[in-house]
């Protein structure tokens, strides 16, 4: 679009919206510096360099074989840095344990150091981004029958403690290398595919594991836990439940992670938030899409995305939230895939903070309620859109349909040649 259309279309938005009491030009400079962790795990299916040709365990699939999956490290830093390039604002990196620089070499998961990541380091650095970490603890012999760290064989609960404390002390690390605290995630995949009759056992070995797990405190590092409904492979239960981490988070004062696809369909995120910020400092996101289940879908504009961000906005607990992107797409191109749904987050934040709040406030304190739900419905149709194409033109990345040009050509010249 030419530049002179899109600052025309903004100064009329801009107008329209003063005219509502929002300033244009204070949301944009808030929407600037919220951060996105982009997820590593995009670019390559979800396999690392553990053992690259291994397949997928512990609840999670990707599916489909769209040409141009990143095969080594290298590969995985440039289709990064080619999304981050098409974005605006600054942002972080999100990397789980399997994609080390082991140098070729089979490094088990008890035996990682954060030299294995010093390289991801020195090309944040470079790259002007932070980093954030995920211990990974599914697709190994030991999580095989579906259990880690809560596990009944003692033995291999303390491998996989090993497992994490080493993680943490790598998140520690980076988060000093960056200065800016890495944010370590726990999911744990532990859960049952059929009836289970000791369900308090794993629980309790769980639990166990976890405070021997946060024993140390770090000064770089923030952890975070995150539940899950079910999974592949735990369809009857789930150890780690939201019931559970509710409980275990608020107990011990430790960050709580919520999935957006890790609930019932019929369970709104967006929900949950004013309930456990009442009581929790902080809380960690993944945003992702699931399509009747756990289906990691790439994010889009839709209902539950908006509900997400309007609600963070509307408490004003963008200071108290960390957001991540978790989804993994094989059937389509994996740069688009990642352009597509960062920029679905930033829309759905551009969305909310462009909301006339005070004036919606006055109407709900008022119990003007057909006041109030005009004014929702009217916001719909304002020209957000105006102000998201300013966005993108004055932090120098393409608008509208000019991305798909550029994905398109980096698919030629790099994706198509792998």
């Amino acid at each position: 679009m030419k530049e002179s259309l899109v600052k025309a279309a903004y100064e009329a938005a801009k107008e329209q919206y003063a005219a509502l009491g929002v300033d244009t030009e204070q949301v944009l400079n808030r929407l600037a510096g919220i951060s996105l962790s982009l997820h590593c795990w995009q670019t390559d299916d979800v396999l690392g360099f553990e053992n690259p040709e291994g397949g997928l365990s512990g609840g999670i699939a990707a599916t489909g074989n769209f040409p141009g999956r990143a095969r080594t490290i290298e590969e995985v830093k440039a289709d990064l840095s080619k999304a981050v390039s098409l974005l605006a604002g600054k942002h972080r990196v999100n990397l789980h344990a399997i994609y080390g620089d082991f140098d070729g070499k089979y490094v088990d998961r008890d035996q990682i150091e954060p030299a294995h990541f010093q390289s991801w380091i020195d090309w944040a650095k470079a790259s002007n981004l932070k980093l954030d970490f995920n211990c990974t603890l599914f697709s190994h012999s030991k999580s095989a029958d579906g259990f880690t760290l809560s596990h009944k064989d003692k033995a291999i609960r303390d491998f996989w403690i090993e497992h994490v404390d080493r993680c943490r002390r790598i998140s520690e690390h980076m988060g000093k290398e960056l200065g800016s605290d890495c944010i370590h995630n726990i999911w744990a995949p532990d859960g049952s595919k059929d009836i289970t009759v000791d369900r308090y056992a794993y629980r309790k070995n769980l639990r166990d594991s976890l405070d021997r797990i946060f024993e140390k405190n770090y000064t770089n590092m923030k952890d975070c836990i995150e539940c899950k409904l079910f999974g592949i492979g735990s369809e009857s239960y789930v150890v780690g439940s939201h019931e559970f981490y509710m409980g275990y988070g608020i107990s011990r004062k430790q960050m709580i992670t919520l999935d957006m696809g890790h609930f019932h369909p019929t369970e709104s995120v967006s929900d949950k938030i004013s309930s456990l910020l009442l009581f929790s400092d902080e809380l960690m996101f993944h945003v992702s899409r699931g399509i009747r289940w756990d289906s990691d879908h790439v994010v889009i504009v839709n209902d539950d995305l908006l509900n997400f961000a309007q609600e963070i906005v509307r408490m004003d607990v963008l200071n108290r939230v960390h957001v991540g992107l978790d989804y993994f797409d094989a059937s389509i191109n994996r740069i688009g895939a990642y352009v597509i749904g960062a920029r679905a987050a930033q829309k759905a934040f551009l969305f909310a903070l462009l909301e006339p709040l005070k004036k919606l406030r006055e109407y709900e304190d008022s119990g003007r309620w057909f006041e109030r739900l005009a004014l929702l419905e009217e916001c719909k149709i304002l020209p957000w859109t105006a102000v998201w194409d300013y966005f993108c033109l004055t932090s120098n990345v393409p608008s509208g349909l000019e991305c798909i040009e550029d994905i398109a050509k980096y698919e030629k010249d790099v994706l198509s040649k792998r």
